[in-house]
């Protein structure tokens, strides 16, 4: 079959079908032709291909991996996933595409859906498991530190430029939603396998001029992709044989789970992840069964020993 790009003309001839041949509503066809728009602009963001006949199941997990990173809440990933899939049933019936890449993705389930969390094992495994003799190993081994060390969004996590490290202080400059700025501290160990790799494999590649200053680069000498990102962490994860379904976002998770389960202050890991309100901290962290008991015996009076 023909090379056919989604494009704004497609878009257009879908949302006709919708209020002429299914009799949608206005604000139906809006919203489905918005979220149709919204995967084409990931598509040119990420530098993918916008050839309907080449986007796979993959394709789209990607995109809503992306969706999560954003802090895109289930309720609104199951919309946008229901505009997709009346997106690519005009395509298939009317010949214009030959497959459904959405056929056997299942909506988010709705409600307070938390990701996977890693143990520190599982995590410190994927490290171990990085080959340093491959020029992007070191990359590699700094990314999961850092995601993993200072809980950081994968777009923070690209973003990163060397002259926002402050090396004897320890600690990041992080600029998160919205440009908002906040200081993240980083570990000795992190830091230290972090500046192997800039001051070691990443002289080896020159960068390109606007990103002279942007800590973690492709060959191409350019900036990383979220979707190289989820690539790499994928990767690891089957190389070790770790079946939970993890993305970049699973490392920030993990880091507050790790500092909440050993008993640090829920507002000081709330300023750390950059959260506006500590109840987003409190949906999106996960805290055992076992600390919520030990912290009942430890408090409550009609818990305490007598």
């Amino acid at each position: 079959m023909e090379q056919v790009n989604i494009t704004p003309n497609l878009i257009k001839h879908f949302a006709d079908y919708l209020r002429l041949e299914l009799s949608l509503s206005d604000n139906s066809v809006e919203a489905y032709r918005h979220d149709v728009y919204l995967f084409l602009q990931y598509l040119e963001a990420e530098k993918a291909s916008t050839d309907i006949n080449t986007i796979t199941q993959d394709t789209i997990e990607n995109f809503f991996a992306y969706l999560f990173d954003l802090n895109i809440g289930a309720t609104s990933q199951a919309r946008i996933l229901s505009g997709l899939k009346s997106f690519w049933r005009y395509l298939t019936q009317e010949e214009i595409a030959d497959k459904d890449p959405t056929l056997l993705i299942s909506s988010p389930t709705l409600g307070r859906h938390l990701p996977e969390v890693l143990s520190y094992e599982e995590i410190q495994k994927m490290i171990d498991s990085i080959d340093l003799s491959q020029p992007t190993g070191h990359r590699n081994k700094a990314m999961i530190e850092v995601m993993y060390g200072c809980g950081l969004r994968v777009s923070e996590l690209i973003g990163l430029q060397i002259s926002n490290i402050y090396r004897a202080d320890g600690f990041l400059r992080i600029f998160g939603k919205g440009s908002k700025e906040r200081l993240v501290p980083i570990g000795d160990s992190s830091l230290k396998i972090l500046f192997q790799y800039i001051e070691g494999a990443r002289l080896h590649i020159t960068p390109k001029p606007k990103f002279t200053d942007t800590v973690f680069l492709n060959s191409r000498g350019t900036g990383l992709t979220r979707q190289m990102v989820f690539l790499i962490v994928k990767e690891l994860a089957e190389k070790n044989g770790i079946t939970k379904t993890i993305s970049p976002h699973t490392f920030r998770h993990s880091f507050a789970t790790h500092l909440l389960e050993g008993g640090a202050n829920l507002l000081a890991v709330q300023q750390m992840l950059g959260h506006a309100s500590v109840s987003t901290t409190e949906i999106y962290t996960h805290i055992s069964d076992e600390l919520l008991r030990d912290t009942l015996t430890s408090y409550h009076p009609r818990f305490r020993k007598c």
